[in-house]
């Protein structure tokens, strides 16, 4: 890990810090989701940095992969999640929090579940250490708290550019003998009152570039090598395409998608209907130091 890696990951965990609060303050029963994702992407910039993905606003039994469409009516409510990552020139701080949006008990109960876990596993996770020892801790966590840990969505490894590079940090004790070297890793535990298992859903409206290649449209090209240049293979979302195109750029957008060139994220669905909630943050790792960049300590 060289010296610019380490502080602009940092950096980015810093910023982070400063957009969840902010998130937090904004975030009230009934809002629409489109205006909170919305004044997020402006706090980012104004911070300096970008989003390393559209932030993810998912409710109740949708885990992961939910970002308003433009002008969507969808109203914040339930058990959601606030899922929010932050770039400098790619070096990426990934973090998350869950709110109780409906006085529900059984909501506080998991919220409570899934930032344990995550404090247990910031505790376990270091150097040399097996990834299924964080996985157990993470595990105990929440079955101490008499739910389930959602076993086939997992903490992943960050690099430049690349958010789920090589190892997947697992939300259960999964057997690996696998250690942890020096990198950037994010931890994010999800309980569930459900199955602990998640579905495909319908589509997030959240993309990723697939493939190489080109389209025959003049336009469609226009808006691929702006994809390329500005989001250099994260994800980017439906919202942020129109909002630089107009509704053309979603036209674009499938034509591009039926090239292959596309990969659209299916939203991911708690098999049984169960409520999910998670919690979140970044870790740098070295030998004989550990950071936790979205966090400050």
């Amino acid at each position: 890990m060289n010296v610019e890696e380490r502080e602009k990951s940092i950096e980015a965990g810093r910023i982070a810090r400063e957009v969840v609060a902010y998130a937090r303050e904004i975030v009230k029963p009934g809002a629409l989701l489109f205006e909170i994702a919305e004044k997020i992407d402006v706090k980012i910039a104004e911070l300096g940095a970008k989003p390393a993905f559209p932030v993810n606003l998912s409710i109740d039994e949708v885990a992961a992969h939910s970002t308003p469409a433009p002008e969507s009516g969808e109203i914040a409510r339930g058990l959601l999640k606030v899922d929010i990552g932050i770039q400098i020139d790619g070096y990426v701080a990934d973090t998350a929090f869950s709110v109780d949006l409906e006085n529900s008990e059984e909501n506080r109960r998991l919220i409570s579940a899934a930032e344990e876990a995550l404090r247990h596993a910031l505790n376990t996770i270091g150097y040399g250490i097996r990834i299924r020892d964080v996985g157990l801790a993470i595990q105990n966590a929440i079955i101490k708290e008499g739910f389930s840990p959602v076993q086939n969505l997992s903490g992943h490894e960050i690099k430049r550019y690349d958010l789920h590079a090589g190892l997947n940090i697992p939300n259960y004790d999964n057997g690996s003998s696998f250690t942890l070297d020096e990198g950037v890793y994010a931890v994010e535990p999800f309980a569930t009152n459900g199955n602990g298992k998640v579905r495909d859903g319908k589509p997030s409206g959240i993309y990723q570039l697939s493939g190489s290649g080109n389209v025959r449209d003049n336009f469609a090209r226009e808006v691929l090598a702006f994809i390329d240049s500005e989001y250099r293979g994260l994800p980017f979302c439906v919202r942020w395409i129109v909002k630089k195109f107009g509704s053309r750029g979603l036209l674009a957008l499938r034509q591009m998608e039926q090239a292959g060139l596309l990969h659209q994220y299916p939203q991911l669905v708690e098999v049984s209907g169960g409520k999910v909630a998670q919690a979140e943050h970044t870790v740098l790792i070295r030998e004989g130091e550990k950071i936790v960049t979205s966090l400050g300590s």
